[in-house]
């Protein structure tokens, strides 16, 4: 079957998968589902061969994402239980102090959305925002648009969030290499989107905060025991730090007792296993909840957890699918044949489903599905991959508009106009977006 047809026939299987996510209304799972067997089929496969590499995409993802998803839920859940993330966003808020409060919240996001769903962190720190709103009598967007630059940053570019895990996973990203650049260009993006963007957007832009919304979040916050900063910081970060040991140890140590003990406890599921052991006793135990009650904490968190696994295994599917049906092979060659950066390529694959589709995870998925086949045929370094992982964070982090749940829940939290929401939270993340990626192309030419 000629290179043209492999790649027109994938054109229109990822067309039909944006019908059916835009304008159908279909699960994401299912969606990608149909445009890999359709992808599949159409390209030649063998229906029943075709099955087994179904199964194959999905099992081959599974066996990571599961885990580490899974405990990430459970980790995040017990921490938005505790009252962890309001305690950590009111001690560095009372820290910087209120001229610099927008910084306090910025790295409160960047923090809080590593375990945190965004949108679970959002609406547990929103209530801080219209506190220091009220306090000053500035616009919202001024203390709220750094919070959401955190949060943003946070949810896209750094593990364990499902959005990395997924493109790490599909990619074969170590974690630790995408950590870090992660962190390299997710600070400087959450400084101009955040604390920047915030200031200049609050003083053209005033939203007042409801009065019956401040004054329940008031209420609520002060009936509110919560635990330790310290604690807190250390919950959070240990399984962070565990994860840049393996990444470390494997890089400068020889073989030996001390690396295998160094890569086995950093390795995601024992860090993250600890990590959620740590939370339910000091969290949990410590502060009085019962067996019974941690018991549902931790199996409720898996609820929004499954979605996620399941929508990510699809997209492994999907991976596989091109790899066998040879469209990968097929768009490696003319990749090779134009000299387009491949960084660039991703970012903009990403961007395209971002945009059309909405979701963030679906486009980080789908492109990471669409350029495996190109990064195996390279055989990239661990750096090169994590660039390319983050500059499809990127891609799929700018221009979220009205088909983004994200938009939707900024505007409903803080009560704008469609129009106000698209100049302010629209414009936030596509700054995130751009000025993570010059960040990545940057350093892209560093590593090869």
């Amino acid at each position: 079957m000629s290179g043209t047809w492999l790649i027109v026939i994938t054109i229109i299987g990822i067309a039909i998968l944006l019908y059916l996510i835009m304008r159908s209304k279909m699960q994401a799972f299912i969606a990608l589902l149909l445009a890999s067997i359709f992808i599949g089929l159409f390209t030649g496969m063998d229906p029943l061969n075709l099955l087994e590499t179904i199964e194959k995409g999905m099992g081959g993802t599974l066996g990571f994402i599961a885990v580490v998803v899974g405990l990430g839920a459970m980790f995040g859940e017990i921490l938005r239980i505790s009252g962890g993330a309001e305690r950590l966003a009111f001690t560095l808020v009372d820290t910087f102090g209120e001229k610099r409060a927008v910084w306090a919240l910025g790295l409160t996001g960047f923090i809080v959305a590593i375990p945190v769903f965004l949108d679970v962190a959002l609406v547990i720190l929103i209530p801080i925002v219209y506190s220091l709103a009220m306090r000053t009598n500035r616009s919202l967007l001024y203390y709220a648009i750094p919070l959401l630059a955190g949060l943003a940053v946070a949810h896209s570019f750094i593990p364990p969030t499902p959005g990395p895990i997924a493109v790490a996973s599909v990619l074969g990203v170590d974690l630790g290499w995408m950590m870090l650049f992660g962190v390299i260009a997710g600070l400087p993006a959450m400084i101009v989107a955040g604390p920047i963007f915030g200031r200049y957007i609050g003083n053209k832009i005033h939203v007042a905060v409801p009065d019956h919304i401040a004054e329940a979040a008031k209420q609520e916050a002060a009936d509110k025991q919560l635990p330790h900063f310290g604690l807190i910081c250390l919950i959070i970060l240990s399984p962070l730090v565990l994860i840049l040991l393996n990444t470390t140890g494997g890089q400068v140590l020889k073989d030996g007792p001390l690396k295998t003990a160094l890569m086995f406890i950093g390795h995601p599921f024992v860090a993250l296993i600890l990590a959620t052991l740590l939370a339910m006793y000091f969290l949990g135990k410590r502060r009085g909840v019962s067996k019974e009650h941690m018991q549902t904490i931790t199996t409720k968190a898996l609820e929004p957890a499954g979605i996620v696994i399941l929508i990510t295994g699809a997209g492994g599917v999907f991976k596989e699918v091109l790899i066998q049906s040879g469209v990968g092979e097929t768009m490696g060659n003319l990749m090779a044949a134009s000299g387009f950066p491949l960084v660039l390529l991703a970012f903009l694959i990403s961007t395209f489903v971002r945009v059309a589709q909405g979701s963030a995870t679906v486009a980080m998925i789908t492109a990471a599905g669409l350029v495996s086949p190109i990064v195996d045929m390279a055989a990239l370094s661990q750096p090169s991959l994590a660039l390319i992982a983050i500059a499809i964070a990127c891609g799929a982090t700018v221009l979220s508009h009205v088909n983004d749940s994200g938009f939707w829940l900024v505007n409903q939290l803080l009560d704008m106009s469609e129009k106000d929401t698209l100049k302010s939270w629209t414009v936030m993340e596509t700054i995130i977006g751009l000025t993570g990626f010059i960040i990545v192309f940057a350093l892209s030419f560093f590593f090869s």
